[in-house]
Order: C-alpha cells, then structure tokens, then sequence
C-alpha cells in the first residue's frame, strides 16, 4: 500500500494519471448526453418529462450526496471510497446501456449521480493529500485543461457514436463506452493510488446526512424540477424551508464537534477565511457561469437564427479561452498575484459578456466581434474557475481534505442550479417586462454575480500560500 508521505515524484504523477482518468469519466458523461437527447426521445416514445429527468434526476443526486460523499473519503480512506465510486458509476452507466424504458434510464441515472458523488470528492482530497499549496496550482490548472478539453469534445463524441450506430446501439453506446474507461481508471487507483483518511473522529453522521440532504434538496428541487414551469405553492414552500432546515443541520454538527463524535464536517471550516471565501465564490461563480452559457446558446439560435451546431462551434473560443487562463494566467501569476488574479477574472468576464449578450440582441455585432469577445469572456473565466479551488484548500488542515472537497462540490452545483433559474428567468421574463431581447435583460442578473464574484476575491487574505496548514 502506497504512503501519501512517502512518494516519489513518478509515483504521484501515475497517481494523478489514474485521477484524470477518472476525471474524463464523470465531464464526459456529463456533457455527451445533451447530444444524445432526442434519440433517447425517438426512441422511448417521445416521453419528455422522462427525457427532462434523464439530466436533472443525476444532478440532483449528485447534489445530494456530495457531502456525505467527501465524509466517506475521510472515514473510510479517500482510495477506497475513490474506487467504490469509480465501479458504481461504471456498472450504473451499462445499466443506462441496458436501459428498457424512460422509467428505467432515469433510475439508473440517479445510481450515476450518486455514486459519482461517492467518486468526484475524492480528486480534491487525494491533491490535499499529495501535493503542498503551491503545488496544487499546477495540478490543477492541468485538470482545469483537461475538464475543458473534455467538456468540449463530450458533444462531439456523442455525435460521433449515435451517428456510427455500431451493432445497432445507437446512442446507448454514449453510456456503454464508460465500461472501459471506468475500468482503467479502477486498475489505475488501484495500483497507483496513495492511502489516506482523515484523523478527525472515524464513523457516519447519518442525521447530519439526511438533514443537510433534505435541506440541499428543499433548495434544488424547485430549480431542476422536469417541467420547467414557473414555481408554485409548493416550490415556495420547499424553498423556504430549506434555510430552517441548514439551520437545524449547522446546529447539529456543532453539537457532535463539540462532543467529539464524527460529523458530516466541522463548523471551524468556516472560520478559515480563504474557505469560507472560497466558498461564496463557487456558488456565485457558478451560478454565473452556468446561467451565462445557457443564454447565450438559447440567444444565438432564438435571436439570431443559428443552427445548433453553428451554437457549438461558437462555444470553443469560449472553452479556448478558459483553458488558457487556467493553464497559463492562473497557474503562472496566481502564487505572484494572488487574489487580485480572481478579481481581474471577474471584472474581464463581466465586461466581455456584457458585450457578448449585447452584441446578439441590441447591437447586432458580427461573428468577427462576438469570437474575440468570448475569447476574453473565456480567459476570464479560466481566471476564476481555475484560482477558486486552490485558493480555497490552501490553508485547509488535511484532516478536513474530504469533507471540504465535497463542500466545494455541492457548492458549485447549488450554483450552477440556481444561477440557471436566477439567469434564465431574466432572459425570459425580462423580455416581456421590459420588450428588450433576453439576452440584454439576463445582463441584469448575470452582472451583478460576477461583480460579486471580483468583490469577494478582494476580500482574500493578501498571503494565500504562504501560511502551511495545521495536519
């Protein structure tokens, strides 16, 4: 067995191999399947409730479980929990091959949302584990590359495997090509991957689970919900006992800290500000993130008339331009800059969006404007994305590594659900309450989280790196 300690350079970077593998898995199956969509359609009998729930039941899921998936890594070892996600989201994804009906496909969706909850904590616990603060910025820039890389060409492959229709699968190969991939991944971390849990207090916090579970699900279920229509009385009531219900989460897992029994994490997170900072930061950055990118491919094909691959294609400037500021602005001046990268990155992708969704709808501008502006807007966006999760763990003890890894994450997909509902409901109904195009009125929601965004990272310590975290 592998010590985290005890690591040569060549054993760190197979391990870090088996990770990306693993990561490609999860962002790829995240995104093949809005290629595959309508097939699934066509071929369950145009059932669109069950098609709606194909995305939104693995996110929910996903949510629900990330926290309790971070915990596990911690009690039980972030290897072994590693590897029980890697062979659930594998088995899941043949049963999704093996789908005979909507019904069946979004259960076994559900089983592929959680048990990559039970996987994706994992990768930021095993990079605390491995490699110091200044390192992980490297690292993950890399990842950062790779999940763009692998976003990007998620839609293609599927385009590629519904069309080859190889023994006459269709687009059930999108979920069956997981198999080998899974598989490699699980020998992989097997062979290369270090063992480590946490030191904090071993066991479940089962009631911490369910509360917290209930309260995430109080909050995304009016917001990822099949039908899409506006809320009603019992959206608002779910929305508005999710505060009660954190509340009484918080308190409980202060109570079992205090009393020195295991928790589904321990409230002196909080009070290590570049976390709690951090923190803030994924929720805003990916609601902004999330609902900018769903504007703007429902704005070129509503308001400009483009066919949706022309929408594609006009995404890889975007995700071009993000891979460059993970990969060289991010991972060169953030351990120089600091915080002040972040802000920058807010501040360049307000300003490039505002004349992106501006220049669909109100000024008309010509693709030869639009492709350098989403050049910028996505280098801004590296900027962010690829500086939050660094910045966030680097003064984190490693006793914390799981449980702030799956923090992080359902942190993020909270974002991203709501920023979806805040920013799509300012494209749609702003445009009838004002007779602006929606892509100019999403602007009055989507400015103001990254603003937000830039005015939280000058909020950072000015010295990130430099202080070690206690273990």
């Amino acid at each position: 067995m592998i010590d985290a300690n005890s690591m040569t350079a060549r054993q760190k970077t197979l391990a870090l191999l088996a990770l990306v593998v693993a990561l490609v898995l999860e962002i790829v199956d995240l995104t093949i399947i809005n290629t595959a969509l309508p097939a699934i359609q066509a071929d369950f009998g145009g059932d669109a409730q069950a098609s709606q729930w194909i995305i939104a039941g693995y996110a929910l899921a996903f949510a629900l479980l990330l926290m309790a998936g971070g915990r596990l890594g911690d009690t039980y070892g972030y290897r072994r929990m590693f590897l029980w996600g890697v062979a659930g989201f594998t088995l899941s994804s043949a049963l999704c091959g093996a789908a005979g009906s909507g019904t069946e496909l979004v259960l076994a969706r559900l089983l592929q949302g959680a048990t990559g909850a039970l996987m994706a904590p994992q990768f930021m616990a095993l990079m605390q584990v491995m490699f110091q603060p200044v390192e992980r910025i490297s690292k993950l820039a890399m990842f950062g590359v790779i999940g763009g890389l692998a976003a990007i060409i998620g839609p293609i492959i599927g385009g590629l495997l519904i069309e080859a229709n190889t023994l006459g699968l269709g687009w059930r190969l999108i979920f069956l090509i997981n198999l080998p991939v899974g598989l490699i991944a699980m020998v992989m971390g097997y062979i290369y991957l270090p063992e480590a849990r946490s030191g904090r207090p071993a066991g479940v916090d089962l009631r911490g689970i369910v509360l917290f579970g209930l309260g995430i699900a109080a909050l995304l279920w009016p917001l990822v919900r099949g039908d899409h229509g506006a809320p009603g009385a019992t959206e608002w009531a779910l929305l508005a006992s999710a505060g009660p219900l954190g509340w009484l989460g918080w308190r409980h897992v202060t109570r079992r800290v205090a009393d020195g029994r295991a928790a589904l994490f321990d409230p002196s997170l909080f009070t290590n500000r570049p976390f709690a900072i951090g923190m803030a930061l994924s929720v805003a950055f990916a609601a902004a993130n999330a609902g900018f990118l769903m504007c703007f491919a429902f704005a070129l094909q509503a308001e400009r008339g483009q066919t949706p691959l022309t929408t594609g294609l006009m995404h890889v400037p975007f995700g071009f331009g993000a891979m460059v500021g993970i990969a060289v602005l991010g991972r060169r001046f953030l351990p120089r800059w600091g915080r002040w990268v972040l802000v920058l990155g807010g501040i360049v992708m307000a300003a490039s969006c505002a004349v992106i969704l501006l220049g669909i709808g109100v000024l008309g501008l010509d693709f030869a404007v639009l492709v350098p502006a989403l050049v910028t807007a996505g280098l801004g966006m590296g900027m962010l994305s690829g500086c939050i999760n660094p910045v966030a763990v680097a003064q984190v003890d490693r006793d914390h590594a799981g449980a702030a890894s799956g923090l992080l994450k359902t942190g993020q997909q909270a974002g991203a659900a709501l920023g979806i509902a805040l920013v799509g409901s300012a494209y749609f109904a702003g445009a009838t309450l004002t007779g602006h195009p929606g892509s100019a009125t999403a602007l009055y929601a989507l400015l103001p989280l990254l603003l937000g965004c830039a005015l939280l990272a000058a909020q950072l310590p000015a010295t990130i790196f430099t202080k070690a975290p206690a273990h």
